[in-house]
């Protein structure tokens, strides 16, 4: 028997990490800057929630240089896509026919 809160992910309902999670699904990779400006967090509280969804599996880190620039950028691994669409798919559910 499924529960509507099958699915649920508290890793990724912290609503920093939601918004990351939520802004790489669409993208093939994302810089850094681009990924802290768009969620608005500084460089340090980025590294940390990164470094938590990479622990997890869900973001995969690529580190590079332009000239030499160090460049970090993300993305989202298939587990994270899976992961973010049981979570969306979870509240969902336990919110029904509400919205």
């Amino acid at each position: 028997m499924t529960t509507p809160s099958d699915g649920f992910d508290a890793l990724i309902h912290a609503p920093t990490r939601l918004a990351i999670v939520s802004l790489l699904a669409p993208l093939e990779w994302a810089e850094f800057k681009f990924v802290r400006d768009q969620v608005g967090l500084s460089d340090s509280a980025l590294s940390k929630q990164i470094t938590t969804l990479e622990e997890a599996g869900y973001v995969s880190v690529r580190k590079d240089f332009v000239g030499k620039k160090p460049r970090t950028s993300m993305q989202l691994t298939a587990d994270g896509k899976t992961a973010l669409e049981r979570h969306v798919a979870a509240l969902r559910a336990i919110v029904g026919d509400l919205l």
